[in-house]
């Protein structure tokens, strides 16, 4: 068994399905190519560039890359695409496990599909992003090593597990097991698709080059426990959240809470940051549902599960006119209060907006990050279907 883990954490089996999906690296295609049709033929081929970290074939060693540390301007890396249809799959694949996916697909099921799907989506994301982000800083291993394995993409962060993975896994079985008695579809083919979807978000962090084999496994089976454990309470927990009084004032002390006493690493790892946007995000979302149960406001996405649907166009008018609009909401708020926020918090500690360092540090990035997100997340449940609202989008 021990032989078996060493072998999935290796990036040796990363570096072979890259291979076997057409992605190699420039040097080694070149010298094949030099082979088989001359000097010179290298140079024609279609490529790409991207930096990775150095070091060796092996699983463990040096910093989140995997690669002793090198900065970019040292890791510069060329490769070559010979398939570009996988390139195209696993790119799109990967970016579903993005902030783009979140703050689009996320919001999109409240406003279109239904609220209680879309409290039991966040609620879910919201426990399996900080226990796996909180799990990498704690083993700290590393990614993949490069070469062998070419890296699409560059993460100052640890591996193990992919979050990716745990992201993908609990959104899409989630959203299945909640949609699964509201709406008219066979179980199995629920299944299937989340099946599909989880499938290749994984496989796309194989493909880029930014998890081992046992990092993704590791991933989905830390997501399908918690699912597992939590599925009994989701019920309990979204009646509290609806109905408690203590639901607004607890959304926001215990996700800061977390945030500021986030493991410490040695060297500085974006994963604070992105555990403090998730919880963010969540605890506005929380304190909207509180606030729309508290006043009563129209669940107008349910309407959608009616039997009788207005004709298939004019629903597909509405719901890409609510999508259009309230993406511009969340996108504008999010500009306008992260200004704000590292405006005033830049200011109250005396260092320029500009200064990335100081930025960084815990004063300054976790109120900054919970004050833009919780503010986009307030607005994806309470603004935007106020203005769903006023232009009749209901």
């Amino acid at each position: 068994m021990a032989q078996v883990l060493r072998r999935l954490r290796s990036s040796q089996p990363v570096a072979r399905f890259q291979r076997c999906c057409g992605l190699f690296p420039a040097a080694e295609e070149g010298r094949r190519s030099r082979g088989k049709l001359g000097r010179g033929a290298a140079a024609r081929l279609p490529g790409r560039s991207c930096c990775g970290g150095g070091g060796g074939a092996g699983g463990g060693g040096g910093g989140p890359q995997g690669g002793g540390g090198r900065g970019a301007a040292d890791c510069a890396q060329k490769y070559v695409v010979k398939n570009y249809f996988y390139y195209y799959l696993f790119k799109f694949s990967s970016a579903l496990g993005e902030e783009i996916f979140y703050i689009t697909f996320l919001p999109f099921t409240y406003w279109n599909i239904n609220h209680d799907v879309s409290r039991r989506l966040i609620m879910m994301w919201c426990i399996v992003m900080y226990i796996g982000q909180v799990t990498k800083d704690i083993l700290k291993w590393p990614r993949p090593h490069s070469p062998p394995v070419v890296k699409l993409e560059m993460r100052a962060e640890y591996g193990m597990p992919s979050t990716h993975a745990m992201a993908a896994t609990s959104i899409s079985f989630t959203f299945c097991i909640a949609t699964i008695n509201q709406n008219k579809y066979s179980l199995v083919l629920g299944l299937m698709a989340a099946f599909v979807f989880s499938t290749l978000v994984c496989l796309s962090r194989l493909y880029t080059g930014m998890h081992t084999v046992l990092d993704v496994i590791g991933g989905t089976l830390i997501s399908a426990a918690l699912i597992a454990l939590t599925y009994p309470a989701w019920d309990i927990i979204d009646h509290l959240m609806l109905t408690s009084p203590f639901c607004p004032i607890l959304s926001i002390v215990v996700p800061l809470l977390l945030c500021y006493n986030y493991p410490k690493l040695e060297d500085y790892s974006p994963t604070r940051a992105d555990t403090t946007t998730v919880l963010g995000a969540g605890a506005g979302a929380t304190i909207g549902f509180w606030l729309n149960n508290l006043y009563a406001a129209p669940d107008y996405p349910n309407e959608s599960l009616h039997l009788n649907l207005p004709p298939i166009s004019e629903m597909m008018m509405v719901v890409l006119a609510k999508f259009l609009v309230g993406v511009f909401i969340l996108l504008v708020t999010r500009y306008f209060i992260k200004g704000m926020a590292l405006r005033v918090l830049c200011s109250r500690y005396q260092v320029s907006v500009n200064n990335l360092e100081a930025r960084r540090r815990l004063e300054i990035e976790v109120p900054y990050k919970f004050i833009t997100y919780s503010s986009v997340g307030f607005s994806a449940t309470v603004l935007v279907p106020l203005v769903h609202d006023l232009l009749g989008l209901i």
